[in-house]
């Protein structure tokens, strides 16, 4: 051996004979793929919880305290529509409330109970003398929040000098982007526009003692989110005026800054998905890759756009998980056949798990799981099945085409064909399936869309949902992904690969701009939250599944903050906003900043004790 090692040494075409095994290797890898070899799945980073041991977000929240006085109005209809986010970000922030509706109830006599009080009024005369008992109370050293774009009127003149304004009038101020501090948010230090903008905020002018976290364009613009010291104790005001799904997040980093320390529970992950894929070459107008790379469509996905995302996994360190589709037919009557033409599923499903990416399951044909009592009219272009056993009979021929393709991969995620899924479709997941741990489809409402929350459900499925989707990552969405970030400290993206061949899905601006941009957003995600897990389906719904039950419990003293984590399993992330003081050491986990006085805390322990200075 000794002298084969020396005359390895001394052989002068070594370098070549390096490239050659290379090369042999990388062979080795394709002649696998292209024969339909099954790689087995890569251990997960992050597993499923035992879902007989499982809490649920729900009875969690059931043994809180209530810590927050929520004050809305169901005469005033912002006022209304603001409880509907406010009710799930509290769920999710595991934070106890108690509201009161002010036209039907009254307001405690005694606030001292409460840690904060969140004022969901724009108009705030049905309060009347309440107004200066939340003032009295805040002045005594509590902390209270008005979330809504105040109308000036007689009880907001009397106050407004307490929230920190200097001069106002009875103008509203056109909010077209909204330029967060680099200090207050991640993602901040940048302007971000409104799809749709309007005068959502009110003309104020801020006195010098008021601290400001974003404006309207840029930073000479109308404040949007400040706060203002009074007496002991602290007002921040929200003034964007903007109270929807996709800003929960300005909320939630709003709320964290009452309090000396503001904690809450985040998930932390990243996924991609890439819907319809593995599948059958997908049809459409090929139209855009000929005028561009003057090849067919098959061709175009497997010389051209997988390798271009194959790069940008890597580039980004990002772990796809594919969802299958058997084929495209469009029966429905439960009357399955079995594709037979399976390269292109062993090759590209081989791929992403070469990749440490994982499969899922989409559908056996691209036809929801709706029954002939859902009606599509003109919406969509789809059939429904005939019965519930032609559903059945579906799904388990999915399932046995992916054990056929895959033997050495266990799947556990479905995302259905264009994110419908009816109630019945929903209940048959859930009970003959176990296999099936998670449903990933929509955050945001849509056309017979299957809506969802980050959550486990009661019959023990993670709802992962998707934020946004496609390489044209519009104002609306880019405006959602940094709420998230903020929010829950996830990003969920979807895909399909026949995107390039619809206008709708930007097919004429040619792959090479959609790669761009889809490259820009990787990018710009990596730099706002370098922290953030790149994760597959599965494991995102381990995180989700760590998280949902997570409850906190926080002691302060003048140079500690002790926090305790209920249901706590093995792991468990949060947001940690230090208002008062600078962290120095960290006892039970890890803390990274995230921006500012932000910090990601990673627990090990149940117990976390944080020392400040």
């Amino acid at each position: 051996m000794a002298d084969w090692i020396k005359k390895m040494r001394n052989f002068q075409f070594k370098g070549i004979l390096v490239i050659l095994v290379c090369f042999l290797l990388i062979g080795a890898i394709l002649f696998a793929e292209r024969s339909g070899l099954s790689y087995q799945e890569r251990k997960k980073e992050l597993s499923y919880l035992d879902a007989e041991e499982l809490a649920t977000e729900k009875d969690a929240v059931k043994a809180l305290k209530p810590t927050c006085l929520v004050l809305m109005d169901t005469n005033q209809e912002n006022s209304t529509i603001a409880w509907t986010q406010f009710e799930q970000i509290f769920l999710d922030m595991k934070v106890g409330v108690d509201l009161v509706d002010i036209s039907s109830g009254e307001m405690p006599g005694n606030l001292s109970g409460y840690e904060t009080v969140v004022v969901l009024l724009s108009d705030l005369n049905p309060l009347k003398e309440g107004v200066l008992k939340i003032t009295d109370w805040v002045k005594a050293g509590g902390s209270a929040m008005f979330a809504l774009t105040l109308q000036k009127d007689t009880y907001v003149s009397v106050i407004e000098q307490k929230l920190g304004i200097a001069s106002s009038g009875y103008t509203d101020a056109m909010v077209n982007s909204i330029y967060f501090d680099k200090d207050f948010l991640i993602g901040g230090g940048q302007a971000y526009e409104i799809t749709d903008g309007y005068e959502s905020a009110w003309a104020v002018e801020l006195t010098q003692r008021a601290k400001v976290y974003a404006w309207a364009d840029d930073p000479s613009g109308v404040p949007l989110i400040w706060e203002n010291d009074y007496g002991k104790g602290k007002f921040v005001v929200d003034n964007f005026g903007l109270c929807e799904k996709a800003c929960r997040g300005f909320f939630a980093a709003s709320y964290s800054l009452l309090t000396d320390v503001g904690v809450y529970p985040v998930i932390n992950g990243s996924v991609f998905y890439l819907d319809d894929f593995p599948s059958p070459v997908p049809s459409g107008d090929g139209t855009y890759v000929k005028r561009d790379y003057g090849t067919s469509i098959a061709d175009f996905y497997t010389n051209i756009w997988w390798p271009d995302m194959i790069a940008l996994a890597a580039k980004h360190n990002v772990k796809y998980t594919g969802v299958m589709i058997e084929n495209y037919e469009d029966d429905t009557d439960g009357e399955t056949q079995r594709q037979e033409d399976v390269q292109r599923f062993q090759y590209f499903g081989n791929m992403i798990l070469h990749q440490g990416g994982e499969l899922g399951y989409h559908g056996y044909n691209h036809q929801p799981l709706s029954l002939p009592n859902t009606d599509y009219g003109d919406l969509l272009p789809y059939n429904t099945w005939t019965s519930l056993s032609a559903m059945e009979k579906a799904m388990k021929e999915l399932m046995n085409f992916g054990k056929e393709m895959f033997p050495e991969t266990e799947m556990s995620v479905y995302v259905p064909p264009s994110n419908v899924l009816s109630e019945e479709g929903r209940a048959l997941l859930g009970s003959m399936y176990p296999q099936l741990r998670t449903i990933a489809s929509n955050y945001f409402s849509g056309e017979f869309a299957y809506v969802q929350e980050f959550e486990v459900a009661e019959d023990g499925i993670v709802e992962q949902p998707r934020i946004i989707s496609g390489a044209i990552i519009d104002d609306y969405m880019q405006m959602a992904a940094l709420s998230e970030l903020n929010m829950h400290f996830v990003n969920t993206h979807f895909m399909h690969p026949d995107d390039l061949l619809d206008e709708d899905r930007g097919a004429a601006l040619g792959w090479e701009k959609l790669k761009q941009r889809l490259d820009e957003y990787m990018t710009w995600m990596n730099e706002a939250a370098p922290a953030l897990r790149n994760l597959t389906g599965s494991e995102l719904s381990g995180a989700i599944e760590r998280y949902g039950a997570l409850t906190v419990e926080k002691d302060i003293t003048d140079s500690e903050v002790h926090l305790h984590l209920g249901n706590f399993y093995d792991q468990a992330y949060l947001m940690v906003r230090m208002n008062k003081g600078t962290p120095v050491r960290v006892t039970g986990g890890d803390l990274t900043q995230a921006a500012g006085n932000l910090y990601l805390l990673s627990a090990d322990q149940e117990d976390v004790y944080i020392e400040f200075k």
